[in-house]
């Protein structure tokens, strides 16, 4: 009994393409032709093909199943490997599933973290503000992550801080000092508050000087010129500490 190409498809379950390409990777052998030139596959190429499907059905890549070669009808190591791969992409779904739950639920933006996400549910965000918090989360570690986590859900509300927001890149001199002296009070309140703050890329993975410099280039493209005046004075008028009078 002999099957052609098509036919040996269709038991099979599988396309034409897939057969082929079985062929081109070395996974199914080339059947031998009759003599008008077509192919004539046998059992033993549809028993083959059977397996390879099965396997592919189950998850194994082809260069995995070309690994097993086709005299082992159990591959038992392989076959608990891939178990164990399964588990994990369950877990990970899992996981994912409750994310994307709690994203619909709330309406949640979907390029922050989880931790980030939550917190921004509950205390909406300016396209700014959420611009840097992603930057954040891609360079803070757990400890800085979880500072910022409760500053987002804990803010401090300062007239000072919707005037460093809403400050135009044309502002002048004047109008630039006089914030950074406003924002004194407010940045050494923040940290009180929020101690973690201080010490925020203290455990950032690639290091605190990358962290800082990502943050810097962020803070760059994200905030204009006035802004970024503003934010050099400010640190240099924390950096003298309490001998910092502000103006009364």
């Amino acid at each position: 009994m002999a099957w052609s190409t098509r036919e040996i498809a269709e038991l099979a379950g599988t396309s034409l393409r897939a057969v082929r390409h079985y062929h081109e990777v070395g996974l199914l052998d080339e059947p031998e032709r009759r003599a008008n030139g077509y192919k004539q596959y046998t059992v033993a190429h549809l028993v083959r093909l059977l397996r390879i499907k099965r396997l592919v059905d189950l998850g194994f890549s082809l260069p995995r199943i070309a690994e097993m070669g086709d005299a082992d009808d159990h591959p038992e190591s392989a076959l608990r490997a891939l178990d164990t791969e399964l588990a994990a992409t369950i877990e990970r779904l899992q996981r994912a599933r409750l994310e994307l739950g709690f994203i619909l639920e709330k309406s949640a933006p979907t390029d922050l973290p989880p931790q980030f996400a939550t917190a921004a549910a509950d205390a909406p965000m300016s396209g700014t503000d959420r611009s840097f918090v992603t930057v954040l989360s891609t360079v803070l570690g757990p400890k800085g992550m979880a500072a910022w986590v409760d500053l987002m859900k804990n803010p401090l509300i300062d007239p000072a801080g919707a005037a460093f927001e809403s400050l135009p890149a044309e502002a002048d001199e004047h109008a630039r000092a006089a914030l950074a002296e406003r924002l004194v009070g407010f940045v050494q309140t923040l940290y009180r508050q929020h101690p973690g703050l201080s010490t925020l890329p203290a455990d950032a993975p690639r290091g605190q000087e990358f962290a800082k410099r990502t943050v810097g280039r962020a803070l760059r493209d994200i905030y204009n010129e006035a802004q970024l005046d503003v934010l050099k004075r400010l640190g240099t008028l924390l950096d003298a500490g309490p001998s910092h009078r502000s103006p009364g």
